[in-house]
């Protein structure tokens, strides 16, 4: 019977959303259902952290409390110190192995991110006997290269070693290859413990979890409730019901976790934070969540976060001044907080400014746009087709700008009612990593999209041009 090794990474989701004593509250109880690890967030050297980790340190009997850290030596070493007083700890090296997150996280070619692995593995191998090395997006790296920076974390003493499925787009049979192919070109791996992080995106995450199981991996993540993980009861009950057919066992008190985890859930007041943090930043309702005009600038800084913003303080400052006056006469949703960002975070001198626009479209037809921009004085102007007229409206924009930029989100919605109501459009761009919004308003509702899609590339240019 193959032990399995549950971590949770609750705490880690969740970051700094939870108050110190929730925190202390679900570390307490994830010890009590005896879960292996317990992984909290990145730690720095400030007094809060230093004054949780010695709250905490006392409080597990049977968790190994489990640490990120930061990418550089001296941040390896301040955390730890701040560990060296709890019996069991681990330090968490997470770097992605991905093209597209080496260059995005780490701004690094994979080269040096070798070379990155190779070092800072050593150094928490020097600082503490459990160390463990997560490969981010593994399931989207390139082969050869995921094997060497495994092979790499290894034969520098790491322990253990977790494939992250972040994008969460493999299917049952697919990870499960993926794991059997790993073990037969990186030598060492079934040495270590290897552990696996799936994203929920297609809802199969546990059914992936499994399937990794029965190809030789020991160890799996999850978290105690939302929709974008794996959770701790779905596993529980799996490994429960159909261990023994499986050939596994764990350490988890699988008798009580169903009726413990609801019990610590629903007895804290941020149920719905954590679940909304745990699915990345929001649940399927955004609406779900309300503000109200009580909440302080670091709550809403925090949704801010959870939300993918990267704001400047005073762009913070300019938020939350809009969020107190709207919210003085009604609770925020997080769709409207969306809103807010886009109207008062990064207003920027436009670098592109739209003059006319011509959309062609009918069931009959291919939907066409015939934009014309202005940049510096100069007319730029494209013609082309699209899966739709808004589709056929952004290719457009960014053929006349020579540019292509990840829709992070879209959203279209009436503002006022009636035949002749006014449209609000939503854009949300990703460029270098960073998220960037653009709001337009129109009662025409490709006009109020287009202008929402240029006044975001207008907020990238500002910044990076």
């Amino acid at each position: 019977m193959k032990k399995i090794y549950v971590t949770d990474a609750t705490l880690r989701k969740c970051e700094t959303n939870l108050s110190f004593k929730e925190k202390l509250q679900v570390a307490k109880g994830l010890d009590k259902l005896c879960v292996d690890t317990i992984e909290t967030r990145q730690i720095t050297n400030s007094k809060t952290d230093i004054l949780f980790i010695h709250a905490l340190a006392p409080l597990l009997k049977n968790s190994v409390l489990s640490c990120p850290v930061q990418l550089d030596e001296d941040s390896i070493e301040t955390t730890a110190e701040i560990l060296k007083d709890v019996a069991k700890k681990r330090l968490h090296l997470m770097i992605p192995t991905s093209t597209v997150q080496m260059e995005y996280i780490c701004h690094k070619k994979p080269k040096a991110v070798l070379e990155m692995i190779e070092t800072l593995s050593k150094k928490c191998v020097s600082l503490c006997d459990d160390v463990e090395f997560s490969a981010l997006d593994a399931t989207r790296s390139e082969k050869e290269f995921l094997y060497t920076a495994l092979k790499t974390a290894i034969n520098c003493g790491v322990k253990t070693i977790t494939i992250c499925d972040t994008a969460g787009e493999m299917l049952p049979n697919e990870f499960e290859e993926f794991v059997v192919d790993l073990y037969k070109n990186v030598d060492g791996l079934d040495k270590v413990n290897l552990s696996v992080e799936c994203s929920n995106s297609l809802n199969m995450a546990t059914a992936c979890i499994i399937s990794a199981i029965k190809s030789g991996v020991n160890g799996l993540k999850t978290v105690i409730t939302g929709e974008n993980y794996p959770t701790l009861n779905a596993v529980s009950k799996v490994i429960s019901a159909r261990g023994d057919s499986i050939g596994v066992s764990s350490n988890v008190n699988f008798t009580i976790v169903d009726s413990y985890i609801e019990k610590l859930i629903y007895s804290s007041n941020s149920t719905k934070m954590i679940s909304n943090i745990t699915n990345n930043g929001f649940s399927n309702d955004k609406s779900e969540i309300q503000l109200s005009k009580d909440d302080d600038i670091k709550t809403i800084s925090s949704m801010v976060k959870q939300l993918g913003y990267e704001l400047s303080e005073d762009d913070l400052a300019n938020v939350y001044s809009e969020f107190l006056n709207v919210a003085s006469k009604k609770n925020i949703s997080l769709r409207e907080l969306d809103i807010i960002i886009a109207n008062s975070a990064l207003q920027v001198a436009p670098t592109f400014n739209v003059k006319s626009y011509l959309i062609n479209s009918g069931n009959v037809i291919t939907s066409s746009a015939h934009i014309i921009m202005e940049k510096n004085g100069e007319e730029l102007q494209e013609v082309c087709l699209g899966d739709g007229p808004i589709d056929a409206a952004f290719i457009t924009i960014e053929k006349i700008i020579g540019r292509h930029f990840e829709l992070d989100d879209f959203q279209i919605q009436s503002v006022t009612e009636g035949r002749e109501a006014v449209g609000s459009a939503l854009v949300k761009l990703r460029s270098n990593g960073k998220l960037y919004s653009g709001k337009g308003i129109s009662t025409d509702i490709i006009g109020a999209s287009i202008n929402a899609y240029v006044n975001a590339i207008n907020k990238i240019y500002f910044e990076e041009i």
